[in-house]
């Protein structure tokens, strides 16, 4: 008996941390479609359900915790970091003279969080001269690969940005733990 409520309690929780993903599915769904009617969203929900039922992902799990002062600052850091990225790349394109040295950085994150690190990794491939070439999950490591950032300065400021990216994320939406972290 005790069995069968923990099992129920435990499929409840995995239902509710797949939620998210449900909704997003049934969203795409309907955007591919081009229409938002009831058939679409019972098509899309039907579907979402299939996919997560025969391609399994691990679950992403969410820490519960949205502070949405810190999601503001967040956006208003990535819009400031993404137009000034672009002016940069820009000048460096039609620069004539000799080519900007490139480097790959390595970067140890704080977070263990998949959720986390997915979108600390999206983030920094969106901005403008700075593209993730590998994840190693196991040890919270991003692979970078960083326009115009061939000395130890260069690199070293990659590194930095990429962390106070992570951090941003990680007071917006990490685990309680994750901050404390942070903050330290």
């Amino acid at each position: 008996m005790a069995r069968a409520r923990e099992s129920k309690q435990s499929r409840g929780k995995r239902f509710l941390q797949q939620l998210p993903l449900l909704v997003g599915l049934v969203v795409l769904w309907m955007l591919l479609w081009g229409e938002i009617s009831w058939m679409s969203g019972v098509s899309g929900a039907i579907v979402a359900v299939l996919v997560t039922r025969v391609f399994y992902l691990p679950p992403v799990e969410f820490s519960g915790r949205f502070n949405i002062l810190w999601a503001l600052v967040f956006a208003l850091k990535f819009l400031w970091d993404l137009v000034r990225s672009s002016f940069i790349v820009a000048a460096q394109a039609f620069h004539p003279g000799k080519l900007p040295l490139n480097a790959i950085v390595e970067v140890k994150l704080r977070t263990r969080s998949d959720f986390v690190l997915s979108l600390t990794a999206t983030t920094i491939s969106l901005v403008p001269g700075t593209l993730v070439l590998e994840i190693d999950r196991d040890r919270s490591l991003l692979f970078l690969h960083v326009l115009a950032a061939g000395d130890a300065d260069g690199v070293e400021s990659a590194r930095r940005s990429a962390l106070a990216i992570e951090a941003s994320i990680i007071r917006a939406v990490g685990s309680r733990h994750e901050v404390e972290k942070v903050r330290a």
